[in-house]
């Protein structure tokens, strides 16, 4: 009997290192290309540093009065609508390839059902609490 080779072992090994010296390449590469412009910004900028320049800027507005200030906080209620909402169409994709495999149909629609109740109830008592109103 023929003794057994290392050879297709090597090969496969040498294959699977070589994809990643390609992505570690390309990492070395892309690492030096934003080193070479942020060095060459240093380098090219003019450097002439007036009060104007030193000032805080927000918005296009200028900086007058106390650095505290408040915020309403519907503001933040509409964050909070927007990533649940962003939550639930994440949600939908991976339902919706789970839904069309064989075997899995009943379950996902009645799982989707629940959760899609859950969202109408917390829409539905942000509706009632005024939060949706526009002022």
């Amino acid at each position: 009997m023929p003794e057994p080779t290392a050879e297709p072992t090597v090969a496969i090994a040498s294959d699977y290192f070589q994809s990643y010296s390609v992505v570690g390449l390309l990492a070395v590469v892309g690492v030096l290309f934003v080193a070479v412009a942020f060095s060459a910004n240093r380098l090219l900028r003019p450097v002439v540093p007036t009060p104007e320049k030193l000032l805080t800027y927000e918005c296009g507005v200028d900086p007058v009065g106390e650095g505290w200030a408040h915020t309403q906080v519907r503001y933040y209620v509409y964050a909070f609508l927007y990533v649940i909402f962003a939550v639930d169409s994440i949600f939908l994709f991976p339902w919706a390839t789970v839904f069309a495999a064989p075997g899995y149909g009943a379950t996902t629609l009645v799982e989707m059902f629940v959760f899609l109740g859950f969202l109408t109830v917390g829409l539905l008592y942000a509706y009632k609490k005024g939060v949706l109103a526009w002022t």
